[in-house]
């Protein structure tokens, strides 16, 4: 089980803050996470420590350079055996399967953040195992998807959350989004807490619970439902909410 990543860019200050705060932070200082974070710059050859050049073909901006990202990830790779993600909008939706399958990795995770324009595609070709989407839309640089990566795959780890039931009741678990949640007080600006989370009785508040899973998936992100892990009564009960799947 991967605990252990490594974040190959060029702002490791950028990923000071939330890497030492909240659940992530104490994870991290006891040793149940580890995080380094290497920058791009120290495998330049050059006294400018050039990482990026214009783009062959024209195009506004600037794209990484294969000489340093190459040197960068055989270095690392030797020292480190990592599975090597690039992140880039061409790769793989990253989702709660995906954060569950890179927990389970006995591999250190190297996360290689983009800047720019993009990166040199030899690299993608050449020297990463994958590409990685955070999700459709653009950020100045790759690190706030890595650390997303890592955020999302440490709280699957034993031990990160303190209760490790957290993390089995959570959206996107079993491919539902989660049921509605509610603490004290008990009414609100005329708003009051549903009477069987007040009951006390386990079974029929288990059922409430799976029942709101569906009704607001289905209201909200209905697609999940093709993949979700559904029994008869689920299907039945989303029957009874009109969706037709």
């Amino acid at each position: 089980m991967s605990n252990t990543f490594h974040l190959l860019t060029l702002f490791p200050e950028f990923c000071a803050g939330p890497l030492s705060a909240s659940i992530l932070g104490r994870a991290i200082d006891t040793g149940l996470v580890e995080v380094s974070c290497h920058q791009l710059r120290d495998w330049t050859t050059d006294r400018h420590r050039t990482v990026d050049d214009y783009p062959f073909g024209g195009g506004s901006g600037m794209v990484l350079k294969p000489e340093p990202l190459f040197a960068a990830i055989r270095d690392l790779k030797a020292r480190f055996d990592p599975r090597v993600v690039l992140l880039s909008a061409a790769g793989r939706r990253f989702d709660q399967r995906v954060a569950r399958e890179y927990a389970a990795e006995t591999r250190p995770l190297l996360l290689v953040c983009g800047r720019y324009e993009g990166v040199d595609e030899r690299v993608a070709e050449e020297m990463a195992d994958e590409e990685l989407s955070v999700g459709d839309f653009v950020v100045t640089g790759g690190e706030i998807p890595a650390l997303a990566v890592v955020d999302a795959v440490s709280r699957l780890l034993p031990g990160v959350l303190g209760d490790d039931a957290s993390s089995t009741e959570e959206s996107f678990t079993d491919g539902l989004l989660e049921y509605p949640q509610y603490t004290r007080p008990r009414e609100f600006e005329g708003h009051p807490v549903p009477d069987v989370l007040l009951s006390g009785h386990h079974a029929e508040i288990g059922r409430w619970q799976r029942r709101e899973a569906l009704r607001r998936t289905l209201a909200r992100r209905p697609e999940l439902l093709a993949t979700a892990a559904l029994t008869a009564e689920d299907r039945a009960i989303l029957a009874e909410l009109g969706w037709e799947g």
